[in-house]
């Protein structure tokens, strides 16, 4: 597999990682490392910001691959490959098919928001 297809294979893996994490298939210490990789992954504020020149992206090749890659390993075959069934269905051409999957995104916003306003204050 090359660079690409992996790339490619990345964007339902980490929607089939948060449907995995919701699946009661998926062995408790699966479930632990998928809600980290999905906390990152949707998480505004990265290990390295993304502003420091090359090192900022960096991370983001390296690490939310990594993760994936070993929350993957912890799930049962059977079970993971279920789940990129569904994350396909699911996401077409890179966005969700239900509004209600960006949630996540606008409560982290919020949040963030929130505590810039109270610091301020």
């Amino acid at each position: 597999m090359n660079l690409k297809e992996r790339a490619k294979r990345l964007k339902t893996d980490v929607p089939a990682v948060f449907l995995a994490l919701k699946s009661r298939k998926t062995p408790w210490y699966a479930k632990i490392t998928a809600a980290i990789v999905v906390i990152y992954a949707l998480s505004p504020v990265d290990l390295i910001p993304d502003f420091i020149p090359f090192l900022g992206y960096l991370d983001d090749l390296i690490i939310l691959p990594a993760l994936i890659a070993l929350t993957v390993k912890l799930i049962p075959e059977e079970v993971f490959s279920e789940c990129r069934k569904r994350a396909e269905e699911v996401w077409q051409d890179g966005k969700p098919q239900k509004w209600y999957y960006a949630v996540p995104f606008v409560l982290i916003w919020i949040a963030v928001i929130g505590l810039i306003v109270l610091a301020l204050v």
